[in-house]
């Protein structure tokens, strides 16, 4: 699960950071909105899943 996490962090980051390149008007703006809800939602994931170390 981590690992399948990850990737779509990743993978959200460089498309969320190449769209400004490839695409613009409307479909920019969607296409980032998408991508960054997945890299919230992903970053939430690792986050909650996370290895607690006792201190």
């Amino acid at each position: 699960m981590k690992s399948l996490l990850w990737a779509v962090l990743t993978i959200g980051l460089a498309v969320n950071a190449s769209t400004s390149f490839v695409f613009d008007g409307l479909q920019q703006a969607l296409i980032s909105i998408v991508t960054g809800l997945l890299v919230l939602g992903s970053a939430a994931g690792l986050y909650v899943l996370r290895d607690k170390h006792s201190g």
